[in-house]
């Protein structure tokens, strides 16, 4: 006898079966936890308990039931109820609207300590704005790698266009969440099936004592800066592409343009793509700008002005990020105008500028509010300091000098810091959350034969690389990932260098013909 109690003629989900079936494998929890969204009777969900939640997994369907006012609908509940014990396994069924429900659940998922749901089942209410909500509620209980299944896409019952139709509101939903999940139907299927590829979001999952998960939640992101001409637009690409691999939540990347190309730009633009988290500003230079006077590295003093944000981190164009920046971009900075870590290489600066602490200017978290408050006096001692050893990191130096507050090298792990191998305050670059690739992209000869300097340090898509560096190969894998023309192997990259390599001989060729003729 069948235990179940379904009405014959309101079957409209067996006809499912053979797909759903090929779907299963692509859940790979041991414990699937099943959503349901329009229930009926619960064929569709005694059918999910008995082959794909086995004995540890669980089913939270909903669905109105008339709200139990009217006697068909306490008899769908009744039968869901009966349907449901019948498979012996953990059910649970909620007899709300489902916007009601789905509040409900989130409401409960922030709390739980295994939130998130494997596979979703849309097939409520067949108005379009309907539809889209139960979409758009669900996809944020939706975990990565779950199934979401909108049902009656070619519903045949209304008009496709109509309000009154499912497919308005299922297009909607697709176009709205485009890049976070693979369609693994085709347009012509009656159902719409995803597979989800990125990760929960339902508002305000806080854990206590996850740096940064606060900040995440209450969707205030990160603002990151970059200065970038096309010297450095692959190095740029490393920089954006290791830090959305790193980073979860929202980053708003600001490249301030110093002269990039049409292709240079796409190619920083596929560097976020994947990431649906990840949006990118092409700021210009400001009129009478620093950089178009002085040079390309003066931009990081321009691009105070042009920011629209009131906190940034900025970034050096030759910088790899290789864990979250969540705990540097909520660091305290105390009232001081920036953060920054000690430059290894000249912790007390150097003999052209006053001797005294001295920062890196590759990693700077700024409070934009104060560094904007006297610009012109800062631009003005750019300009009497253009020839300054350092150049911007000089003027940077001097002008907030005692307005800055140092933070851990794991920030900033410069150059030859990034060796050390004994013990010694600078260990912490042994395993650094942010490397710098410091020195020049192409170094002068006399800079490779230095024997009191070697390695040299210089960038990893330089004629030399970066040669013994123990991060460069995680660079050349991080760009990889974007398919930059001009990679490590390509032709192109193989004639830039070769063309910078020469260039490199025949200056000291020169500067030694100038020494012979002086000493002839």
């Amino acid at each position: 006898m069948d235990p179940y109690q379904f009405t014959p003629t309101q079957d409209w989900f067996s006809h499912n079966i053979e797909y759903w079936s090929t779907l299963f494998p692509l859940v790979k929890s041991k414990r699937p936890r099943v959503l349901e969204i329009g229930s009926w009777e619960g064929r569709s969900a005694v059918f999910l308990l008995n082959n794909l939640a086995g004995d540890s997994g669980e089913i939270v369907c909903i669905d109105h039931f008339d709200l139990l006012q009217t006697e068909a609908g306490r008899q769908r509940f009744d039968k869901i109820n009966h349907n449901l014990s019948q498979t012996k396994k953990k059910s649970r069924v909620l007899s709300q609207f489902s916007v009601a429900a789905l509040m409900t659940l989130l409401q409960e998922e922030m709390v739980s300590t295994n939130p998130g749901f494997d596979w979703i089942y849309v097939d409520g209410s067949h108005r379009a704005d309907d539809t889209m909500l139960d979409g758009e509620l669900g996809w944020r209980l939706a975990r990565n790698g779950a199934i979401v299944i909108f049902d009656d896409y070619h519903w045949d019952k209304e008009p496709e266009h109509s309000i009154h139709h499912p497919k308005r509101g299922i297009d909607a939903f697709l176009l709205l969440h485009a890049g976070e999940y693979e369609r693994l139907s085709d347009d012509a299927h009656y159902q719409v099936v995803l597979r989800k590829t990125t990760d929960m979001r339902i508002g305000f999952l806080i854990g206590e004592g996850k740096t940064g998960e606060l900040q995440e939640a209450l969707e205030y992101g990160i603002n990151v800066a970059l200065a970038v001409d096309s010297a450095y637009a692959i190095g740029a690409a490393v920089t954006i592409r290791s830090t959305t691999d790193s980073t979860r939540g929202r980053i708003t990347f600001y490249v301030v343009d110093c002269g990039l190309t049409q292709e240079d730009k796409e190619g920083l633009e596929r560097a976020c793509e994947g990431n649906s988290d990840a949006t990118m500003v092409f700021l210009g230079l400001p009129s009478d700008s620093l950089a178009d006077k002085l040079g390309a590295s003066w931009a990081k003093l321009d691009m105070l002005k042009v920011l629209p944000v009131e906190r940034v981190l900025y970034l050096d164009a030759d910088t790899l990020i290789r864990r979250s920046l969540s705990e540097l971009w909520t660091s305290d900075l105390g009232g001081k105008v920036l953060g920054a870590v000690t430059d290894i290489g000249h912790p007390m600066g150097h003999s052209e500028i006053e001797r005294r602490s001295y920062f890196n200017a590759g990693v700077l978290l700024i409070d934009l509010s104060k560094a904007r408050l006297a610009i012109d006096e800062l631009e003005d001692l750019a300009k009497t300091m253009k020839n300054s050893k350092f150049r911007d990191q000089d003027a940077l130096n001097v002008y907030f000098a005692d307005a800055w507050m140092p933070l851990g090298l794991t920030w900033n792990a410069q150059g030859l810091g990034t060796y050390i191998e004994t013990p010694s305050p600078l260990e912490t670059m042994n395993d650094p959350n942010v490397v710098h690739f410091t020195g020049p992209v192409h170094p002068s000869v006399v800079e490779v034969l230095n024997s009191y300097i070697q390695p040299p340090t210089a960038k990893p898509w330089g004629y030399l690389g970066a040669p013994n560096h123990p991060y460069e190969s995680e660079w050349w894998q991080a760009l990889e990932k974007i398919g930059w023309k001009g990679g490590k192997f390509s032709e192109e990259r193989q004639l830039v260098n070769a063309a910078a390599l020469q260039k490199a001989v025949e200056a000291v060729v020169l500067d030694f013909e100038k020494v012979i003729k002086r000493r002839v």
